[in-house]
């Protein structure tokens, strides 16, 4: 078995899109010929991408695939043969359509298809050619790569072509041999280019294993997309000569993908810039020119590195091109920075009334006006700064209407804390309308600050109840509000903030949030009639949290059956959960009862009592009569109840669930010896329904922490 090259020379890909379509490009053939039982058990595919090819070097491929044993159906015999067993017309026309005649009818076998008898055609198919798969593989990936935006274009034979770019050459190698295939009106050879500028001459490739050494030695291409990566990194790091390069995922792999002999070289910019808050700079550096801007102790410095796709002795043209290129891109960022600063934020507000935020929502400014309202109730209910939170809020989207924020909306937030402080507002004020979009993504930080951490909610919040109140709510993978991240926010910032109201000393719950929400200002039009149409929106906001919720907790370890025991639980009036921020210490209860050796049958247990409840005509009496506990097991049960219960809801009321459910743990033996020992439904009313009050007192006790029964086997 030999290797197998294929690339696909092209023009210039889009750099976004490159590591993906390398990726796919690979995969597609090497699992295409796995399909066909080209690859043998250990071969390997390595992907290969730079901005000019795409190509997969796969070992130990076979040039001839196995023979293959098939068994075709042919026809019912009912309808194949006649009654006397002669062929009838039907089996000659599709013994024709098979390759096959009336000489090959001893060659076919009966057997049952089903409930009917069926002939069979059953032989040895010789395997596939590599050159036959390849084909087929080679033409079903490149019609399946994940192309952003295909393009249209003539070849010099005046075909026309669908592709991401331009296809020029393509190479298909089996060891040294050329694979006759075809693609993008393409013949397979064996030459490719190499470099742009520093290889001028096409580049023979002898073997499918020469090839990345080929390119490397004689072409100047680092083909491994990982291997230029890790270049630029080290080079990066070598020319910071300590300070650190500020040098984000996605830029990496951007560069990465423009280059194809990545070479770094060090460029500066005049001090004065330092004067722009550094974020400014290193976003335009970033966006506009991919630059990599450097910082010594958190403090920007005016060196930055550039990835040039150029090597040269002397360098000093491609560094003073790239400084002479970044110069006025910085200036419009300190003419930006320098205007906008000659209005105050407050002076900003009436232009967020021409803003419009959504058709069916209002402006800007009418959504602002909501989160002041929604900011100020949840302040009021921790007993936080009323008037800090409103000013937060009230100023939280006016940095929108600003020049920098115009040029770079990344940056909305950032600047406002800036122009804040200039304006001479608070500092915690300043910091909240930074702080008020975050978390912007997973795992990113929560605010800080107090003030920051209610306006965070009470912009999500809004966000989440006036999209539902209109009917935007995500589909599938489409969530173009990006309201499921808006409401794992909320959640973090519920729980990991740990927001407790000030006069239950308990978690603020969600139906008061929600309320808050669509009564902040919403009219009926939006929020909908009064009883069941606004009831209806304020469950379907809850539960599109609880949903969210079940992703927090299952990616944080959590099985989905103690989610769902947990959500299951009781709040302390009997109802449904409804503070999140209990859940955790929840879920780590459930997790410690799953641990004890009890455990499982109390949850089998709680199950069967939660069936019999079901079943039993109409709701079980509340209270217990003892004398008509007659039955031993029954009084020993009700006494270690009597005992256990009134400790477990001390320590439930107290939030110290993972004891509360220690001490019912205790209960297993009564209770195993109850269901051995005594007739729930016996034939005389009054003791069947007291040993279902009985059992509903137990079934209740057992499931205010969570449902046990979910945790059964």
């Amino acid at each position: 078995m030999n290797a197998l090259l294929v690339e696909l020379l092209t023009e210039e890909l889009p750099p976004k899109a490159l590591k993906k379509l390398g990726e796919a490009f690979a995969a597609g053939i090497r699992d295409g010929l796995a399909a066909r039982k080209l690859l043998a058990a250990g071969s390997v595919a390595t992907a290969y991408a730079t901005p000019r090819r795409l190509a997969v070097h796969i070992t130990q491929v076979a040039a001839v695939g196995p023979d293959e044993a098939r068994r075709d159906k042919v026809l019912p015999v009912s309808v194949a043969l006649g009654a006397d067993g002669t062929p009838q017309p039907p089996l000659i026309k599709k013994l024709a359509a098979m390759g096959l005649s009336e000489a090959d009818l001893p060659k076919l076998t009966r057997a049952m298809d089903g409930k009917a008898e069926a002939l069979f055609h059953e032989y040895t198919a010789p395997g596939q050619t590599l050159a036959d798969a390849l084909q087929a593989v080679l033409t079903d990936t490149v019609a399946k790569l994940p192309i952003p935006k295909v393009m249209f274009y003539e070849r010099d034979d005046g075909t026309a072509v669908n592709f991401v770019r331009p296809a020029h050459k393509l190479i298909a190698l089996h060891g040294s041999q050329v694979v006759p295939v075809s693609v993008l009106g393409l013949q397979a050879g064996n030459v490719t280019l190499g470099h742009r500028f520093h290889c001028e001459d096409e580049l023979v490739i002898a073997s499918a294993d020469t090839y990345a050494s080929s390119l490397r030695e004689h072409g100047r291409v680092v083909a491994g997309f990982a291997e230029r990566r890790a270049s630029i990194e080290a080079q990066l790091k070598h020319l910071g000569r300590g300070d650190e390069v500020i040098a984000p995922d996605s830029l990496l792999d951007e560069v990465t993908a423009l280059v194809e002999w990545p070479v770094v070289y060090e460029c500066h910019f005049e001090r004065e810039f330092l004067e722009v808050p550094q974020e400014c700079l290193i976003l335009t550096m970033q966006t506009n020119q991919k630059y990599f801007a450097t910082q010594k102790e958190g403090k920007l410095t005016n060196r930055f590195l550039i990835v040039s796709n150029i090597e040269t002795t002397d360098p000093s043209q491609i560094i003073g091109g790239n400084e002479r290129v970044v110069r006025p891109r910085l200036a419009d960022a300190r003419f930006f920075f320098t205007q906008d600063k000659k209005l105050k934020l407050a002076d900003r507000l009436p232009k967020l009334a021409s803003v419009v935020y959504h058709n069916k929502l209002g402006s800007q400014g009418e959504r602002n006006e909501r989160v002041v309202k929604i900011a100020k109730a949840i302040a009021e209910s921790l007993g936080a700064d009323a008037n800090k939170a409103m000013r937060a809020a009230m100023l939280s989207k006016a940095d929108l209407v600003t020049d920098m924020v115009g040029e770079f909306p990344e940056l909305q937030g950032t600047m406002g804390r800036y122009y804040a402080l200039h304006d001479g507002e608070d500092t915690e004020v300043a910091e909240a309308i930074k702080e008020h979009y975050q978390p912007r993504f997973a795992g990113d930080a929560l605010p800080a600050t107090v003030t920051g951490t209610i306006v965070a909610l009470a912009d999500k919040l809004e966000t989440l109840a006036g999209l539902f109140a209109i009917g935007q709510l995500p589909t599938g993978d489409k969530d173009p509000f990006a309201l499921r991240r808006h409401a794992i926010g909320i959640l973090r910032i519920l729980i990991d903030g740990k927001l407790t109201d000030r006069q239950s000393n308990q978690g603020v719950t969600l139906t008061w949030l929600i309320n808050q929400a669509l009564y902040a200002g919403f009219p009926p039009a939006v929020r909908g009639a009064e009883g069941d149409e606004v009831e209806s929106k304020k469950a379907s906001i809850r539960s599109f949290l609880f949903d969210r919720l079940r992703v927090l907790m299952t990616d944080a370890g959590a099985s989905v059956a103690e989610v769902e025991a947990v959500l299951s639980g009781k709040d302390l009036s009997g109802g449904t959960i409804d503070r999140v921020l209990e859940v955790p210490a929840r879920l780590e209860a459930v997790r410690a009862f799953a641990a004890l050796p009890e455990s499982q049958a109390l949850a089998a247990a709680n199950k069967r009592i939660g069936n019999i409840l079901k079943k039993a005509e109409g709701e079980a009496p509340s209270g217990v009569d003892t004398a008509l506990l007659k039955e031993p097991a029954e009084q020993a049960l009700h006494t270690a109840m009597h005992g256990a219960t009134p400790i477990a809801d001390k320590l439930f009321a107290n939030g110290e669930y993972t004891a509360s459910l220690r001490e019912l743990a205790s209960l297993r033996g009564p209770v195993d010896a109850f269901f051995d020992g005594v007739m729930v439904n016996a034939e005389d009313p009054a003791l069947r329904n007291n040993r279902l009050a009985l059992l509903k007192q137990l079934h209740e006790a057992m499931n205010r922490v969570a449902d046990l029964s979910k945790l059964a086997a």
